[in-house]
């Protein structure tokens, strides 16, 4: 096998990768690609970025795959016993402290960037950026990873206040699918997570749902779709 290869193969997993979080008026918005890569090579094509940590907390994870993992391990552990301790559901803030809490700890071994998105009955939805060293961000939107660089004047114009929650996902996997077409690092499909006080709901958008952009082909039908939607017998195949 070539060097080179054997070099990517062996490369730490990192999700050189895109992930957001977005406040509408009500509740939050999470989304992420799904490419999760070893240097050039894509190790995972269709990985979960973003991570339950609580019944109402989620946490979108970039940079390290390990890193993140750990850290959302630990986090989520604590957050169990500061549930039973209290006796009820930990607030976004206490979620996004503690993270802040491990990743300040052990900036000079982690290398990872993450969002905190979920909605609580004090303050309602929250967004906390937790990017490299552990400062911690609360804003009304955040985005990371290596697809972030493609997005900063995309929100500027397209982000507003007070948007519902159809707007909220609508700009999340316009923006995720943006940064899927100009970033080598994010792929994939698109995965969201809407967070409000009537619960949580996942959505899945495959690659070929996503809208398309300046200079990116048109998708093409290959052999099988065009085998499998002809209504013709195995005879009619024949010439």
């Amino acid at each position: 096998m070539d060097q080179s290869i054997q070099n990517d193969l062996n490369a730490p997993h990192s999700m050189g990768t895109t992930i957001i979080g977005v406040t509408y008026n009500g509740g939050v918005v999470l989304g992420a690609d799904s490419r999760t890569s070893t240097g050039v090579y894509v190790a995972n094509r269709a990985s979960d970025k973003i991570t339950q940590l609580t019944d109402n907390v989620y946490l979108c994870r970039s940079g390290s795959a390990a890193d993140s993992q750990i850290v959302s391990d630990y986090v989520r552990h604590f957050l169990h016993q500061h549930t039973i301790q209290l006796g009820q559901p930990a607030t976004v803030k206490v979620a996004a402290n503690l993270i802040r809490l491990f990743s300040y700890n052990n900036k000079n071994m982690l290398q990872t960037g993450m969002i905190i998105g979920g909605w609580d009955k004090y303050e309602g939805g929250k967004i906390y950026g937790v990017p490299l060293g552990g400062t911690i961000l609360e804003q009304p939107f955040a985005i990371g990873g290596s697809g972030s660089t493609y997005l900063y004047g995309f929100f500027d114009q397209e982000w507003k206040e007070g948007m519902t929650k159809e707007e909220a996902e609508q700009l999340v996997v316009k923006a995720v699918s943006l940064a899927i077409a100009r970033d080598g690092a994010s792929g994939g499909v698109v995965r969201t997570v809407i967070i409000n006080s009537e619960g949580v709901t996942r959505n899945y958008y495959p690659g070929d749902t996503l809208p398309l952009w300046h200079e990116e082909l048109e998708p093409q039908n290959s052999l099988l779709d065009i085998l499998s939607s002809s209504s013709s017998g195995p005879d009619m195949m024949i010439s």
